[in-house]
């Protein structure tokens, strides 16, 4: 039907509000098609996630430029969006008023994504209730380790991983 990490961003997106989440879940799907077989989609429903957390952390010129990049890459996938059973037009039309509203520095809101296909509404609300998660709640724009979350995870992984990257490349030079 969809693939996971579709379902795990829309979960996250409309639940937690967790928008660094929806990034890291969907930059790692996308990664897994070889660099010139990337979806650009992918990439507009990524800046579409972090200009809503730039927007959420009062970072307005961030989030102005990804929702920019959001709205040009969504607005040409229309085929693409369809299939991935949202409303493209309105959509489009969220996108452009969020960006509007970003553009006053209007303080965060959370919206939802217009999902056409009640499938993928029902297993994403399943999915929300196997997390806790609300569908659909206003998340606080005061949640600290929401906003801030860049800062705060925990960065183990993603160090260790820097560093394996770093010895290979050393390696192969010699």
């Amino acid at each position: 039907m969809y693939p996971e990490a579709y379902i795990d961003y829309l979960t996250e997106f409309h639940g937690a509000r967790d928008y660094f989440e929806c990034h890291e879940i969907l930059e790692e799907h996308w990664k897994k098609d070889p660099p010139g077989e990337r979806k650009l989609y992918w990439v507009g429903l990524i800046q579409l996630a972090v200009a809503l957390y730039h927007q959420r952390r009062n970072n307005f010129t961030g989030a102005k430029k990804l929702m920019a990049n959001s709205i040009r890459i969504l607005e040409a996938e229309k085929d693409a969006i369809e299939s991935l059973g949202l409303d493209h037009r309105r959509l489009v039309s969220l996108l452009k008023h969020t960006y509007r509203k970003i553009e006053s520095h209007s303080p965060y809101e959370s919206i939802m994504l217009p999902i056409a296909d009640e499938a993928l509404i029902q297993a994403c609300r399943k999915q929300c209730r196997q997390k806790s998660y609300q569908w659909g709640q206003n998340n606080p724009a005061s949640d600290a380790f929401l906003i801030h979350k860049h800062r705060l995870r925990d960065r183990t992984e993603v160090l260790a991983e820097r560093e394996k990257e770093m010895a290979r490349r050393k390696k192969s030079r010699g």
